[in-house]
């Protein structure tokens, strides 16, 4: 799914002649709005005299009452009591009075980038059609950034695409486009406070939870999904299974003994007998932690490098295997880890909200990860803002790793550049991330754990998003209901002394799930680790890795030395950890070498309809 959003003007009406236009919607003057290209059945249209509104994407709603509504709107801000309503992971746009909004969904799944073209701005679901409009240049420095591990840049630079003068729509915002072709981005959304008690964000989740899952089932079509063994994607399935769907899951089997995912899966699969399942070997070609970008990728990925690029291979192979099946939807259970799990701030909003009880479990943590008193009292104590500890990672991006013994519970998460990085590379970078900090006005939430959850899944619903766009043309696509933003609303308003209930995994989902998913799923206490993958990912490849530091695409733009990558390579150390740089690096280098040549613009058709 691809398309343009246009503002209702001459010059926006003359940009649609250089776009394709598989499918188009017009404002009520009869000047496009919408062009572009997306499932038929996934499109709902709605018009209340000249006002229009379209939502792109599976959802439920009464089509009269929302219709209603919307002939009722004094202004376009008022459009958010309808998206603070529907299920699911959206577009949304609406045309009224020569104004139009547009949105995505808050984690990103469904995002909104913006660019300037014909002297106006315009907006897109996907960075490739701006590309086309704009032929925006590579910005060396955002794709330095690319290097940073783990997890690559941290929010807000997260959500910026690689070219110059192509932006994403800020986290929560939507974009008001005027007749005369400006734009402005306005924040809409906000999470709840949280303030329900584990019974109550249960009863809560269960609820939307229970409709993210119906809004995505269609009469005589088949779903697939996820059956790692885990809490979060083994709930899903139980969900659709009892929700009615035709369902199909593959588990892959991990290599490690020790992981107990494949007994779990098995065990899963065993009480859900009228699902079709299967295991695929934990040493098959397109297995995880694989090569990064090949040519089979070319122009896959307009947005950068993404971290989890060593997974290309894997998803795209269980999109055909999922398609051949039948499959135009598969489900993974992202977003579970960030909901339902422990963010590292989680011990420093513990001990404020709840000094005795919480201080107790901060201590659990302390002992299980054996932190000295001394590192645990001085992470407790931070004061530092946002910015303040955003800045703080800026100035330590070229330090080693923290050790693993002293905890950090700071806004962000601190990436470090590799090794092999250039002084200028990690200058750039670290005026980057200072300027961000100078820039960006505040966190996500004032709540320290809940912001680190909510940039996590931003990073999760990019992750979606992205890899919607390297299975692209196959006919399926990849869905996370866990990052639907009523999902999260009900999940994140739940107290954290609540999410985190001492002696129990997972207690909101657990609770949430419960009747659904058989109490002997739910007694899993732990989660799989796949550092084995990624070793055996990098002996399997050491030599593609090789190649790749002869005539280093990285080094010609002077952000890496190749030899230093070249020695990482030969010896990456012990630690899983270790292994990260070394991903960022051959993600970002294969993604040069795919990725460096001018975008096509596209020839003008206009085959498709006008409403």
């Amino acid at each position: 799914m691809e398309f343009v959003v246009l503002p209702d003007c001459p010059a926006g009406a003359h940009l649609a002649a250089d776009l394709p236009a598989a499918r188009r919607i017009d404002h009520a003057s009869g000047r496009p709005w919408i062009v572009g290209d997306w499932p038929e059945d996934e499109a709902t249209v709605l018009e209340a005299g000249p006002r229009r509104m379209v939502l792109l994407g599976r959802t439920r709603l009464d089509r009269a009452a929302t219709t209603a509504v919307l002939g009722r709107l004094r202004s376009l801000r008022d459009v958010d009591t309808i998206a603070s309503r529907l299920p699911g992971a959206l577009h949304l746009a609406v045309s009224m009075d020569g104004r139009s909004r547009v949105q995505g969904s808050v984690a990103g799944v469904r995002q909104i980038f913006t660019a300037e073209a014909g002297g106006v701005t315009v907006a897109a679901s996907a960075v490739g059609p701006l590309l086309s409009l704009t032929g925006a240049g590579l910005d060396d420095t955002l794709l330095a950034a690319r290097l940073l591990a783990p997890g690559g840049a941290p929010w807000p630079l997260s959500l910026r695409p690689v070219h110059r003068g192509v932006d994403a729509l800020g986290t929560g915002h939507w974009l008001e486009q005027e007749p005369d072709g400006r734009s402005r981005q306005i924040r809409w959304w906000t999470l709840p406070e949280a303030t329900r008690s584990l019974v109550q964000g249960a009863e809560a989740v269960r609820s939307v939870l229970t409709e993210a899952i119906a809004a995505r089932i269609r009469p005589d079509t088949t779903l697939s999904a996820d059956l790692s063994g885990g809490l979060d994607s083994t709930s899903l399935c139980f969900l659709a299974d009892a929700a009615g769907a035709d369902l199909v899951t593959y588990h892959v089997m991990p290599l490690d003994g020790a992981n107990e995912d494949t007994a779990w899966a098995r065990k899963a699969a065993a009480m859900l007998p009228d699902a079709r399942h299967h295991t695929l070997s934990s040493d098959r070609a397109e297995n995880l932690f694989d090569v990064g970008y090949t040519a089979a990728h070319a122009h896959l990925a307009p947005e950068g490098p993404a971290t989890w690029a060593s997974g290309l291979a894997h998803i795209q192979d269980l999109s055909r295997r999922a398609t051949a099946a039948g499959v135009s939807l598969h489900l993974t259970g992202f977003g579970g880890d960030e909901l339902f799990g422990r963010m590292p701030a989680c011990a420093w909003s513990l001990a404020r909200a709840h000094p005795v009880g919480g201080l107790a479990l901060v201590n659990r943590y302390r002992l299980a990860n054996r932190w000295t008193w001394g590192a645990t009292v001085r992470a407790l104590t931070d004061r530092s803002t946002f910015a303040q500890n955003l800045a703080a990672v800026a100035a330590r991006i070229s330090d080693p790793p923290q050790p693993l013994s002293e905890p950090d519970f700071g806004w962000v998460f601190a990436p470090r550049m590799p090794a092999w990085a250039t002084p200028d590379a990690v200058s750039a970078v670290r005026d980057l991330l200072t300027a961000a900090a100078a820039d960006t006005p505040g966190p996500l939430d004032t709540d320290r754990a809940r912001h680190q959850a909510l940039a996590s899944i931003v990073f999760e619903g990019k992750t979606v998003r992205q890899a919607n766009t390297a299975v692209a043309g196959t006919g399926i696509v990849w869905d996370a209901p866990l990052l639907d933003d009523r999902v999260l609303e009900a999940a994140l308003s739940t107290r954290v002394d609540q999410r985190l209930a001492a002696g129990r995994f997972k207690p909101l989902l657990t609770t949430a799930v419960r009747g659904t998913v058989p109490d002997d799923i739910l007694d899993r206490r732990d989660k799989g680790e796949f550092s084995a993958e990624a070793f055996r990912g990098l002996e399997r490849n050491r030599a593609r890795f090789l190649e790749l530091c002869e005539d280093s695409h990285l080094a010609r733009l002077g952000l890496i030395d190749p030899a230093g990558f070249r020695s990482a390579v030969l010896n990456p150390g012990p630690m899983s950890h270790h292994l990260q740089p070394i991903e960022t690096t051959v993600a970002c280098e294969s993604w040069l070498r795919t990725h460096s040549h001018p975008h096509p613009r596209p020839h003008h058709q206009d085959t498709g309809e006008h409403r």
